[in-house]
């Protein structure tokens, strides 16, 4: 069965099939460049059942050198559902960075940095953070937006922005105090230490009692290895009064070591490659203002995500479209969603925010957003070949509890979505329910007496966790209305963001998210 082009959710891969086929969601990628010998490549394998399409039509973003200003964060007024939040899930973390010159030859440095966000089994492509004017021995630190296992790159300049050192970092379960140590001569001898662990009272020391990190990396033509110890250099111009001694043999989290985004080979791999966010490429101060660092400076990472996307994201992806305006009411959450490779706009540079979204794009969408363990068998829809672009989408969201058949043995994958099943879906997907009174959570909305009794109490569990989103009035549900594309980016984003795993966005559109 054809699938109709009114949704575009693309699943990016090598080459263009048929013209006249709707893009699903492409595969989340994290990888090392490939030029010169042994360089690290981490990639998800692609699944040759699933529909093909390539993105051809990148975002070209200004070559001007126009400086981006630190912007100010306005937040919305808000009016409070009527009932008590639910607490996301998810551990909150964030980080925070000082730097070291044990010898004193050094007072400042360029902190370059930028973010991969682990999204499944797998990461986004890295994400420009800003560039932060050190003092040797400040701090500074790095909040909202981050969790468990997402990992932070920081890339250090000299003030005469030269390149001196590179490090990676795991943000842990909770706060975590990150210490890097330059050599006496960073831009002749360029290794850096980095010494890590967890700092849950976020004093910005490691706690005692817990796992320290500590390993060197260095540089050379452009490349950077982790090394397996500091056998090859004086350790003692690393040592920094307060932290723990050098070790001999060096200490990584598992995942830098095992699995297929291991960091630690006995090769090195290239710290700059084509697909950088141009932010990530340029000489610090030529595209984005550097940012000085102050005693106490506290930066938000959901902001600077924001405030930096337009040059912070990777050359390859999209977020920005033709008919999506700098003041649409879903702008925010598609580009975030372009930016995860969720979601993708058409060929000719298009979004389409207004077309609906059929039952088989919006499971490709959900196979993409969410991993969770499976809690009934796959069932063999009768209206869904093996061939079908979307048949592992299908089978694989339908496992997780997401979607369900509709007819008999049928799926009906080319059926457009109502924003009640775009809701139903998602509360019984991640198996939510209200703690309060359903009517008193659901009084919020004017059409409340429309909302069928065994829908009742998902919809009041949703709204809970700020999760529904209503435009143009926010106290109309509009369940039976056909869901656009806009309406399930905010709706699947905010889903996300009730999960932990993305940052918030405030709009006054987003139930709950007015006072």
């Amino acid at each position: 069965m054809k699938n109709t082009n009114h949704g575009n959710f693309g699943h990016l891969r090598k080459f263009v099939l048929a013209a006249t086929s709707v893009a699903i969601f492409s595969p989340i990628v994290s990888a090392y460049a490939t030029s010169g010998f042994s360089t690290i490549v981490a990639q998800i394998p692609n699944n040759s059942t699933e529909q093909q399409i390539l993105a051809h039509n990148e975002l070209e973003t200004s070559s001007s050198s126009t400086t981006i200003q630190q912007q100010t964060v306005t937040k919305q007024s808000r009016t409070p559902v009527n009932n008590s939040r639910v607490a996301v899930k998810g551990k909150k973390t964030g980080f925070s960075l000082a730097i070291w010159e044990p010898s004193g030859h050094l007072s400042e440095v360029i902190a370059r940095v930028s973010i991969k966000s682990k999204q499944n089994n797998s990461f986004l492509k890295e994400r420009f953070l800003g560039d932060y004017k050190y003092k040797i021995q400040q701090k500074a630190k790095f909040v909202n937006g981050l969790k468990a296992s997402d990992r932070i790159v920081v890339r250090l300049y000299d003030v005469q922005n030269r390149f001196i050192g590179y490090s990676e970092f795991e943000c842990l379960s909770a706060n975590t105090a990150v210490n890097l140590i330059l050599s006496a001569k960073p831009a002749e001898y360029r290794v850096i230490r980095t010494v890590y662990g967890i700092d849950a009272n976020r004093d910005g020391v490691i706690d005692a009692g817990t796992t320290t990190y500590d390993y060197f990396t260095q540089i050379s033509n452009q490349r950077v290895t982790f090394l397996s110890g500091s056998q090859t250099f004086q350790a003692n111009h690393f040592q920094v009064q307060g932290l723990s001694p050098v070790k001999a043999n060096s200490v990584y989290p598992v995942s830098f070591t095992q699995g297929e985004f291991a960091l630690v080979r006995q090769s090195s791999f290239t710290i700059f490659n084509f697909e950088l966010a141009r932010a990530l490429q340029a000489i610090p101060g030529s595209l984005v203002q550097v940012t000085e660092v102050s005693d106490n400076s506290s930066y938000n990472v959901s902001q600077l995500l924001m405030n930096y996307r337009q040059l912070g994201i990777s050359r390859n992806l999209q977020v920005e479209f033709s008919d999506v305006s700098t003041n649409y009411w879903a702008r925010d959450f598609i580009a975030e969603l372009a930016a995860m490779k969720i979601i993708e706009g058409f060929p000719d540079g298009t979004f389409r925010p207004d077309a609906p979204v059929t039952r088989a794009q919006f499971a490709a969408m959900l196979q993409k957003a969410f991993t969770k363990g499976k809690i009934r068998p796959a069932i063999a829809f009768q209206d869904v070949s093996s061939r079908y672009w979307a048949y592992n989408a299908i089978r694989n969201v339908y496992q997780m509890g997401f979607l369900n058949g509709v007819i008999g043995s049928d799926f009906n994958p080319t059926q457009n979505l109502s924003r009640l099943d775009i809701l139903v879906a998602l509360a019984q997907g991640l198996n939510y329910q209200a703690s309060d009174s359903t009517d008193t959570i659901l009084s919020v909305y004017n059409d409340a007496t429309n909302i069928s009794g065994e829908h009742r109490s998902l919809i009041a569990a949703l709204t809970q966790r700020g999760i529904v989103v209503n435009y143009p009035n926010v106290n109309l549900l509009n369940a039976e209305r056909i869901a656009t594309r806009s309406e399930v980016s905010a709706l699947l984003y905010q889903a996300l963001y009730s999960t932990g795993k993305v940052a918030n966005i405030s709009s006054q559109y987003v139930v709950g998210q007015q006072r």
